[in-house]
């Protein structure tokens, strides 16, 4: 799964982009905030895009 792939996930589940600094896109809902690795076409390691639904509370 790709960071864009992650992106589309998160903005469908009410997440909005606060800021992009690199290649990392920083999005934030109510006080929460989750870092975005996005590197282009390139697949994220499993363990991160787990990460990223946990800390979202998105089941996969």
């Amino acid at each position: 799964m790709t960071g864009k792939e992650i992106t589309k996930i998160l903005k469908k589940n009410g997440w909005t982009i606060d800021r992009i600094k690199g290649s990392h896109h920083i999005f934030i809902k109510g006080d929460k905030t989750i870092p975005v690795p996005v590197h282009g076409s390139k697949d994220l390691p499993i363990g991160t895009v787990k990460n990223i639904f946990r800390l979202a509370g998105i089941k996969e």
